[in-house]
């Protein structure tokens, strides 16, 4: 069973603003309440290969390759790039009528799964992290790490719906004003650029 220690601990780095936070809020502010929660979904099993990697082992690989990791790293980059272009170009433009939202829905997902599988920091984050809550001495190593990755699934899901949440509650207090919407989706874009690079200059 996970100690509270891990929940706190697990809760505080969830909490950080990352790249996926970013995204889903930019979600629920341009486009609404239901892409928040796919894009919600879609950062939370983005993680998921990364924690069955970190269980598996296969982590050490990114640790120990830095061809593997400088890939990873920058297709990562890249991605980040193209959102950040996105949002920019799309700058401006807020649509209510939720018609545009049901068409993307499942876009908006996959690009918030890609958003985490393409950062290899988390891969090496989560192997750092997850062994220091599980005894040595555990008669089930594994199926400890897999509680574990199951709850820090649930806490990034729940505090992801939230950020989602609250940036579609202020939407309807920004559609009125264009100027407004223009600049926050374009300091949502800076902030891909921000992380992109930030990714970049990343080492092992």
């Amino acid at each position: 069973m996970p100690s509270i220690e891990f929940f706190i601990t697990s809760l505080i780095v969830v909490l950080l603003p990352g790249t996926g936070v970013i995204f889903t809020m930019s979600a629920g502010l341009t486009q609404g309440k239901r892409a928040s929660l796919f894009a919600a979904a879609g950062c939370t099993l983005g993680i998921v290969p990364h924690l069955l990697a970190s269980i598996a082992g296969l982590a050490a690989l990114l640790h120990a390759s830095s061809v593997a990791f400088q890939i990873l790293k920058f297709a990562g980059v890249i991605y980040l790039g193209y959102l950040a272009w996105s949002m920019w170009r799309d700058s401006g433009t807020l649509d209510l009528s939720g018609k545009a939202v049901q068409r993307n829905d499942w876009k908006i997902a996959l690009r918030a799964f890609l958003i985490n599988i393409l950062n290899p920091k988390l891969s090496i984050f989560f192997l750092a992290f997850l062994p220091q809550f599980v005894p040595q001495n555990s008669a089930s190593p594994v199926a400890g790490l897999l509680t574990h990755s199951a709850v820090f699934m649930f806490l990034t899901l729940v505090v992801f719906i939230f950020y989602g949440l609250f940036a579609n509650a202020v939407r309807h207090y920004l559609s009125n004003s264009p100027v407004i919407v223009r600049w926050v989706q374009r300091s949502f874009s800076g902030a891909f650029v921000a992380m992109g690079a930030k990714l970049a200059l990343s080492e092992r």
